[in-house]
């Protein structure tokens, strides 16, 4: 391929990116202002708690997109590096922190970090 066709296919990407991005954004918004206007009416504390599992899940994609578009897809190499480095941060936010946490998000957080792990462990 040529210098100019691989641009045209990097800018065909990140248009296809943004539009998801935009997608994923539009969601996440939605869904924080559904939690802030009705989280009285869910009973269930674990629909309240998957609803902010699936918004953390989404802040992730949203970063990693912004990562993929600012930096290149070779940005991506740095995922062992960069999942390291939010272990090691969310690990001292919990040290410090734990006691202030409600016990959803605590548990949450716990599960996140217990994947975080099992990312680590494949990447290696």
């Amino acid at each position: 391929m040529t210098k100019r066709s691989n641009d045209d296919n990097r800018c065909i990407e990140n248009e296809r990116r943004i539009d998801h991005l935009r997608n994923i954004v539009e969601k996440q918004t939605r869904s924080e202002r559904h939690l802030e206007e009705h989280s009285d009416i869910s009973k269930s504390s674990e629909n309240i708690a998957h609803v902010k599992d699936i918004q953390r899940e989404r802040e992730n994609e949203i970063q990693n997109l912004k990562d993929i578009i600012a930096h290149g897809e070779n940005h991506t190499n740095d995922q062992l590096e960069n999942t390291k480095k939010r272990l090691k941060y969310t690990e001292g936010y919990l040290n410090h922190n734990a006691d202030q946490m409600d016990d959803e998000t605590l548990e949450s957080t716990k599960r996140k970090q217990e994947h975080r792990r099992e990312q680590v462990d494949q990447l290696k």
